[in-house]
């Protein structure tokens, strides 16, 4: 049986001790290195890592193939009050990726991760900032999966973003170092980017502008699209969208063949 358990890990400027969840493989070898599966979402007051859990199967299958699986939380979560929350405004995107880096390098340094295989993965919110960990962060993470995703936020309604970003006549900076599209040239691992064609909430012309962006820089990435799919998708495309996620997890972070069956 797989273990799972909180951790927590202090921040680099020493101001928040920062929740992790980790559940670690099966039959753990000191010796050995093992790749990282982060899921996050990462919004403002909506932290995920709790202390409490449960163990579903396909934690504990990965933690049996040897993946250390983790959900993480930075100090804008909702765990530090208003003053963590704080943190974010008119600044999306940095504080949020300083904590995870932090914690990703706590589990380099302490927890026998592979530092050549941090992936990280999220839809909506998190899929920005699993666009901006392979950009903006690309050097600690090297592998992500990102769907729905905002990658500038002046692509974003007015009501959620401005009440965090200000407008971009007052904030110009602020939207500057936020954009994915403006960090692109730091990119060099492995991203996953997937979209809904009518996502009436965060527009495809995000991971179109992205995937542009990429383009014209030569960039290597993978790319899919779900026709009639909105902000999510269920039926046989859902079920694809699955496949395609364990597909790149086994491709890049286990380096072996889907087993038989596992494939919905």
């Amino acid at each position: 049986m797989a273990k799972t358990e909180l951790v927590r890990v202090l921040s680099d400027d020493s101001l928040y001790s920062l929740p992790m969840k980790v559940t670690w493989p099966v039959n753990m070898d000191k010796n050995k290195k093992y790749p990282v599966l982060i899921s996050i979402y990462g919004g403002p007051n909506a932290g995920t890592v709790m202390d409490s859990w449960t163990l579903n199967g396909n934690q504990q299958w990965y933690a049996k193939e040897g993946i250390i699986q983790v959900a993480m939380d930075h100090r804008a979560s909702g765990h530090f009050g208003k003053e963590g929350v704080n943190f974010m405004y008119h600044n999306l995107g940095y504080w949020e990726m300083k904590d995870y880096s932090t914690m990703v390098k706590w589990l380099i340094a302490n927890g026998n991760a592979d530092p050549a295989k941090i992936c990280i993965t999220g839809f909506s919110y998190g899929g920005y900032l699993s666009c901006y960990a392979l950009t903006y962060g690309a050097d600690v993470f090297t592998h992500g999966m990102a769907g729905g995703s905002v990658v500038d936020w002046s692509l974003y309604d007015s009501h959620y973003t401005e009440r965090f970003m200000g407008t971009t006549s007052d904030n110009p900076e602020g939207y500057k170092s936020g954009s994915v599209l403006n960090h692109t040239s730091k990119y060099k691992g492995v991203l996953q980017i997937v979209h809904g064609v009518i996502d009436e909430n965060v527009h495809m012309q995000n991971s179109i502008q992205l995937i542009s962006k990429l383009q014209d820089e030569k960039k290597d990435f993978e790319f899919m699209v779900y026709s009639g799919g909105r902000h999510g998708w269920g039926g046989n495309k859902g079920a694809h969208f699955q496949n395609l996620k364990t597909k790149f997890i086994y491709k890049y972070l286990l380096e072996k063949e889907v087993p038989k069956g596992l494939l919905k």
